[in-house]
């Protein structure tokens, strides 16, 4: 005669118990430390499929489960510790390995240089802009707390690549000062927009990939405002979302022509939009 065995009786979820705000209450009250990912059983389904990382500034959270699905994420407060520790500061150890190579100098008087910074109306004297005896290239160096701790160069002749970096802070080329950041591809519109700014700063990303780096960079602004070449409208509105995990206002700027080129009618949108 069989026996009948009994089974124990799995714990039962209300699918529907969370929304947002009391599942980031929930994730809140995990305390989880900055730069730190848990993984734990999720509190909506039971699965063990759950996750919460504190990412400067950003509590995300995510069930991996189909069926359940829960996300989000929360600004949170950081703290002076977790600044220092975190994106926005380069580690010392970048600062003190990065030297500048020998055949790239601090001189602007090469001919072919001051015409092509003249062909952007950017001064390389007053942005400091180095230049490449080897390969003949301007070199915008990438300055963090006052010392260079990276720089990228751009060919001034038809010589691949035509941009090339020469160290791996992973920090973007900066310019300009104020609470919100102009994200661009590359250096010349970070400077064109930039310079002399005391409203919003250019942020050149070296190309059209947004790093963590870039990301932890950027949560130190208000405001980030993706304009990035008209061909890449697409990788601006994907851009656009990942950071609006980091900054609490992001906006997408529609252009005409990449900013380096002053169009009119680019400039009177972006001039717009950050005045909004």
């Amino acid at each position: 005669m069989l026996q009948a065995v009994q089974v124990p009786q799995r714990k039962v979820y209300n699918m529907y118990k969370y929304n947002n705000t009391n599942m980031f209450k929930y994730v809140s009250d995990l305390n989880i430390p900055n730069g730190v990912t848990k993984r734990l059983e999720c509190p909506n389904c039971g699965e063990r499929t759950f996750t919460v990382t504190n990412n400067m500034g950003s509590l995300l959270w995510n069930c991996f489960r189909l069926t359940c699905g829960v996300k989000g994420s929360e600004r949170v407060h950081l703290t002076a510790d977790d600044i220092r520790a975190g994106f926005l500061s380069v580690p010392k150890a970048v600062e003190d390995t990065f030297e500048m190579p020998r055949h790239v100098i601090p001189r602007t008087d090469n001919l072919y240089l001051r015409r092509w910074c003249a062909r952007w109306d950017i001064d390389p004297d007053e942005l400091g802009l180095y230049y490449d005896v080897k390969d003949d290239r301007v070199v915008f160096p990438v300055r963090h707390g006052g010392a260079i701790v990276d720089a990228t160069g751009r060919s001034l002749t038809k010589k691949l690549p035509k941009w090339t970096k020469y160290g791996k802070s992973g920090l973007p080329y900066v310019i300009g000062s104020g609470s919100v950041a102009i994200v661009v591809e590359d250096c010349v519109s970070a400077a064109v927009i930039g310079f002399g700014s005391t409203s919003f700063v250019g942020v050149a990303l070296l190309g059209t990939s947004l790093q963590e780096s870039h990301k932890g960079f950027l949560t130190q602004f208000s405001t980030a405002v993706v304009a990035l070449d008209p061909d890449a409208l697409k990788k601006s509105f994907i851009m656009a979302k990942e950071l609006r995990g980091y900054v609490d206002n992001v906006k997408i700027l529609k252009l005409n022509e990449d900013l380096k080129y002053r169009n009119p009618e680019d400039m009177e949108k972006l001039y717009g939009i950050i005045t909004d």
